[in-house]
């Protein structure tokens, strides 16, 4: 990666529906080899996808969560499940393990502070391996990559 493909990647980053004509003009490129590279970025797996940035507050989700979960369970069998639950919530909408204490790191984006009670209390907590959460309302979004 040279610091085209560098260049190439922070504006399809910034806006994934540049067109092929104007990412090779930001880029000081001619469209056909602009092309070639997006393409070649794309087939070596650094380019792994676009996507829409959905405003949450139309769709009714602009309350989020940081949650800290803690487990007291480590056998593979019930990591996986516990795994497969949270990552299958549709209110999560970012999911790491984490080294060290605390286990996971979830982030939940819901409608208010009744639905996010009602999701902790209906599904979070209801896993068996959960022994501890740790909730963290959002005060202000100062960067991120959605």
């Amino acid at each position: 990666m040279d610091s085209v493909d560098r260049e190439i990647l922070f504006h399809l980053r910034q806006d994934g529906r540049l067109s092929n004509v104007e990412l090779a003009k930001r880029v000081g490129l001619t469209p056909p080899p602009c092309l070639r590279r997006v393409k070649r970025l794309e087939d070596e797996g650094i380019i792994t996808g676009y996507r829409a940035r959905i405003d949450p507050t139309a769709t009714g989700r602009n309350f989020e969560v940081m949650a800290a979960v803690e487990i007291g369970v480590n056998d593979l069998q019930t990591v996986e499940e516990l795994e497969s639950a949270i990552a299958s919530y549709d209110e999560v909408i970012e999911f790491h393990r984490l080294f060290g204490r605390p286990d996971y790191f979830i982030r939940i984006a819901v409608a208010d502070h009744a639905a996010y009670e009602t999701f902790l209390t209906n599904k979070l907590i209801g896993l068996r391996a959960v022994t501890r959460v740790d909730s963290h309302l959002v005060m202000k979004k100062i960067k991120t990559d959605d």
